[in-house]
């Protein structure tokens, strides 16, 4: 069966969109990240920054507006929407609640930055009215679902199977004007956490289609010492960056700790500064547990301080 969506042909966005900014006097990023202490002294300052949002997993048991308030108090320009099953909106409800977050965000100033979905089949009816029900709210970003490998079978064959329906919805996502993230994910069968199979899934696909969540933790926890050469190799297609922090424990696992406590470089955030990224970051706090809703206080605290040591982290690069 055709597919019912065709990909636009390919051009070197990377290179149009950096002549665009230095044609609009934005040297963004060797001043642009400096956060200051609010959403609205960032946006009354005449240099640009980067949108910092938060991952909003932990608070599913707010109602929208309690969630709001929460996320405006700390200056945070808008949220990663979990809108999955078990997130704060159901899929099938998306058409009839999907506006009432989205109203209760704006009216404090605040933006759906990322949604988070479950997203990967472009023929699928709920995700397609999930995607067309975004899009016309004004949300700019979706995360896809992830894929996974059979690790008994050969690898790379899996990999090209996946690129149709990822065209596909590449296409669907340039009608809609929405732009797909995928999120880098350590594991031993997630299809990204090698990094470089993200760079062969997406090699000819425009970054504004879909593109690379970049997860600085993940990518740690799987190139330990190499993770800058990742980090450059994607870099054209890279859209969003996901900040989270780690350390390994007596057992040699990875546990999530709070930002600055574990092994996330500080040199990463001087190579982002050096490039040309003008994209929004997403703070996840992974290290208490998000299913309890008696915990939200302690997540809200949490929040804070990792906000307050990415901003540092951030203006010290």
């Amino acid at each position: 069966m055709p597919s019912r969506h065709t990909v636009p042909a390919t051009r070197d966005d990377s290179t149009s969109r950096r002549d665009f900014l230095r044609a609009s006097g934005a040297g963004l990023l060797t001043a642009g990240l400096l956060r200051t202490a609010s959403a609205a002294d960032r946006k009354s300052d005449a240099t640009p920054a980067n949108p910092i949002c938060v991952f909003t997993k932990p608070f599913n048991s707010l109602s929208f507006d309690e969630l709001a308030d929460h996320i405006a108090e700390p200056g945070f320009d808008g949220i990663e929407a979990p809108i999955r099953p078990g997130g704060h909106i159901e899929p099938e409800a998306v058409p009839d609640e999907l506006p009432k977050l989205v109203e209760a965000l704006k009216k404090r100033g605040l933006e759906i930055t990322v949604l988070t979905s479950d997203v990967n089949d472009p023929n699928d009816p709920v995700n397609e009215r999930v995607l067309r029900t975004a899009a016309s709210l004004g949300v700019r970003r979706y995360r896809m679902r992830y894929f996974k490998y059979d690790i008994k079978q050969p690898i790379l064959p899996q990999l090209d199977n996946w690129r149709p329906q990822v065209r596909e919805l590449a296409a669907l996502n340039a009608e809609l004007g929405i732009t797909a993230v995928y999120q880098n994910h350590a594991g031993r069968n997630y299809c990204g956490a090698p990094l470089w199979d993200l760079q062969r899934l997406l090699h000819d696909i425009p970054v504004e289609h879909v593109g690379v969540a970049f997860d600085i933790r993940h990518a740690t926890v799987e190139g330990t010492m190499s993770w800058p050469v990742s980090f450059q190799m994607l870099r054209p297609h890279i859209d969003t960056i996901y900040v989270k922090d780690f350390r390994w424990s007596d057992s040699g696992k990875p546990e999530n700790v709070p930002l600055g406590e574990g092994h996330i470089s500080s040199e990463f955030f001087k190579l982002l500064a050096a490039s040309d990224f003008t994209g929004p970051i997403s703070l996840h706090e992974e290290y208490l547990d998000h299913r309890k809703p008696e915990l939200v206080p302690e997540h809200l605290a949490a929040i804070k301080r990792d906000f307050a040591t990415l901003n540092a982290l951030i203006a010290a690069r």
